[in-house]
């Protein structure tokens, strides 16, 4: 049962304020979650923001917390950015959904040369829609201050050209370089990007844009994980690494 729901238009609140939510995110704490009077619950804007207290309303389609606490919390520096290749089935989707909870900031979906599902004309509207939404979901879940925003879709030229200038990791099993072995040091900019390819592998021909780009590849372990298990599993890591976990 979650106990954070969003309300996007809270700009600031303060001890002893009310905070209101309608519409369906309060139908579903006051109806799915079954929040009564007395519980406590948190509401917070996605942007950093929760406000923490005890529930004082509760009726179909409002539900009103009294505040008791309030937390804003800052952007989190190294900002980690997913680069998560397009994939079939909801694998692409398992991906950003435990990107999420473990703690990424931004998302970036990249259309790759073997990815076998595309996003062209309406379906890329619709797709960046879709991920927004379960990366939301996924931020209520762990109870996350901050929303990652999910970027429009890019190509590899795109991405080349995004990430030129910047900290990327490429995610490559055949990497003489692990991910374990590198120096946190090394790791501290402004943005940390992290590039992750489909279920056929990222192809040479993009392997070698994106050394041009600056990019480093680097290996997990000795064997080869899913698209969908591949950047959580690095994200896990590099909490390690910079010292978050």
């Amino acid at each position: 049962m979650s106990s954070l729901y969003l309300r996007e238009d809270l700009e600031s609140t303060g001890v002893g304020d009310s905070v209101t939510l309608r519409g369906p995110e309060a139908k579903h704490a006051v109806a799915v979650s079954r929040l009564r009077v007395g519980e406590t619950t948190s509401i917070g804007n996605g942007r950093g923001l929760i406000a923490t207290g005890p529930v004082v309303r509760s009726e179909p389609g409002e539900l009103e917390i009294r505040v008791e606490s309030v937390v804003v919390h800052p952007e989190n520096r190294p900002g980690l950015v997913l680069v998560q290749a397009l994939a079939k089935g909801d694998r692409d989707e398992l991906a950003i959904q435990a990107a999420t909870e473990l703690g990424v900031d931004r998302i970036v979906p990249w259309g790759a040369e073997r990815s076998i599902s595309r996003w062209q004309g309406d379906k890329a509207a619709k797709g960046r829609a879709r991920w927004q939404l379960i990366v939301r979901e996924a931020s209520k879940q762990s109870i996350r201050a901050r929303v990652p925003e999910v970027a429009e879709v890019v190509d590899t030229r795109g991405l080349a050209t995004m990430v030129a200038g910047r900290t990327v990791l490429v995610l490559e099993p055949s990497a003489a370089l692990a991910l374990s072995e590198l120096d946190p040091s090394a790791l501290l900019a402004e943005e940390l990007v992290l590039v992750v390819g489909p279920e056929g592998g990222i192809s040479p021909a993009e392997r070698e844009r994106l050394e041009a780009a600056g990019a480093v590849e680097v290996r997990i372990g000795s064997g080869v994980l899913r698209t969908s298990t591949a950047g959580p599993a690095a994200i896990a890591a590099l909490n390690v690494l910079l010292g978050r976990w």
